[in-house]
């Protein structure tokens, strides 16, 4: 039952796999049963939890093993399948490591063991694993700001429960505006006790998050703020003015911080509130409508007070909707008939209008379904025409943008093969060393400043979730 519900709503705890999460248990034998599970419940499943484990295991326990088998026929049952020494086993789960992510690690060589343990750590880190199985280890001093939810199931107390809830603690931003600690024992009285020995007797209120009754009011009082201007999203076109228009993108973005909030409690259902779904959605395209004007103005250098707004994106960010999700979609066009066609068209237009991935792609996107999907009859050449009218018009970006700003191509180029690789976005200098004409030291700074701004959004467009 524990782990039907962890993988029903392990999306939900960590807001679309953006974050993830620690598992701890009570024992070896507890943990190997869990992981067995998981493998168990996932088989022939698309969009599979990602589940590690690492645990320390006793170089001699072959003998121990092999003699309570043959002589406790209660163990034999109670292990099951799990009959195997804790080494045989943890290395039978870091050959499936191995095969999820091309490592040849194992246990038969310390180093290698050392190698696995770093690699997990970094792994768990990037967000490459969704849920990371263990007894005790990584529950002290491991610090990773993308988990924030602790599963739990084993006793915890005093300095033990506080390390290990601690794990979820360090804040990101507002989409990790807390962490989550699922767990499946009482563990209530043990936290209090922890609470009161390491902070004091009043410290609950500014540890745990108010009651989720409290959030669903703030909630439905910040749609009503925001419905008193614009009580439906083809009011936010009507605004007159910069300053309506902030006051509706703050509005808008209490309601999706709150809904960020809530999204983490089991009662919570969007379309029980006052905004259902669909309205949300519509009011979140309106949203992204003023963020798109706001990045023009500034690329035409006309100032505006929405421009030092923080937008927040990363709140109303759904994973599964990227490009290659638009291109399965876009394979149904083919064929279709018109009615069908204008369905699908309507459907794909108003994700790119409402998904934050494409917001800097949208209109390639639309470039594309309306100049090249009227010439494709097979849906398998879908993807290899967009690929090369992707490569085609990055090219075309790549050298105007070049041209405008007076910069050589092969220094340029080395600069976002450079972030390719390591991540690491160009600074001022580096960008200023790409001009075929060096300006003078009073307007570096102005046309470093420029650069990185077309640099950006080229990444955007071309590179980042393509």
């Amino acid at each position: 039952k524990i782990v039907s519900y962890i993988i029903a709503n392990h999306s939900r705890k960590t807001h679309s796999r953006d974050f993830n999460a620690i598992f701890a248990v009570s024992s070896i034998d507890v943990l190997c049963k869990y992981y067995e599970l998981f493998k168990l419940q996932q088989t022939g499943k698309e969009s599979k939890l990602k589940v590690a484990t690492i645990f320390s295991y006793t170089p001699n326990e072959d003998d121990k093993t092999s003699e309570m088998l043959a002589n406790d026929t209660s163990a034999q049952l109670s292990l099951g399948s799990l009959d195997k020494h804790s080494r045989d086993r943890l290395e039978s789960y870091i050959t499936d490591f191995n095969e999820m992510f091309g490592t040849k690690y194992t246990t038969k060589d310390s180093t290698s063991f050392y190698n696995y343990y770093r690699d997990v750590a970094n792994r768990v880190k990037n967000r490459e694993i969704d849920i990371l199985l263990v007894v005790n280890m990584f529950l002290t001093g491991f610090d990773s700001p993308t988990t924030n939810t602790l599963y739990v199931d084993k006793n915890l107390r005093y300095h033990g429960l506080i390390q290990a809830y601690s794990r979820t603690n360090r804040i990101v931003n507002d989409t990790k505006s807390q962490g989550n600690i699922v767990s499946f024992r009482n563990l209530k009285k043990y936290t209090d006790q922890a609470i009161e020995l390491f902070a004091n007797k009043d410290a609950e209120e500014t540890v745990f998050m108010h009651p989720y009754e409290v959030y669903l009011q703030h909630f439905n009082e910040s749609v009503a703020a925001m419905q008193k201007h614009t009580p439906t999203p083809p009011d936010v076109d009507g605004l007159y003015g910069e300053e309506q228009k902030l006051e509706f993108v703050n509005n808008f973005r209490e309601v999706i911080r709150m809904r960020n909030i809530l999204s983490s409690f089991a009662d919570f259902k969007l379309d029980e509130t006052g905004l259902d779904a669909q309205m949300f959605e519509d009011f979140k395209s309106k949203y992204l409508d003023i963020y798109r004007e706001v990045q023009q103005e500034h690329e035409k250098e006309k100032v505006s007070i929405l421009e030092d707004v923080d937008f927040e994106l990363e709140l109303i960010r759904r994973d599964n909707i990227n490009v290659d999700y638009i291109l399965r979609l876009l394979a149904n066009l083919v064929g279709a008939t018109d009615e069908q066609a204008e369905k699908i068209k309507k459907n794909i237009f108003g994700m790119i209008n409402s998904e934050i991935t494409l917001v800097d792609k949208s209109e390639l996107i639309r470039k594309f379904i309306d100049g090249n999907m009227p010439k494709i009859t097979d849906s398998a050449e879908v993807e290899g025409e967009f690929e090369k009218f992707w490569d085609e018009e990055r090219t075309k970006a790549f050298e105007k943008m070049c041209k405008d700003e007076g910069i050589l191509t092969e220094k340029l180029q080395e600069l976002i093969d450079d972030y390719l690789y390591s991540g690491r976005k160009p600074r001022g200098d580096d960008l200023v060393a790409t001009l075929s004409t060096q300006p003078s030291v009073l307007k570096r700074q102005t046309i470093a400043d420029k650069i990185s701004s077309k640099l950006n959004s080229f990444i955007k467009t071309f590179i980042d979730d393509v």
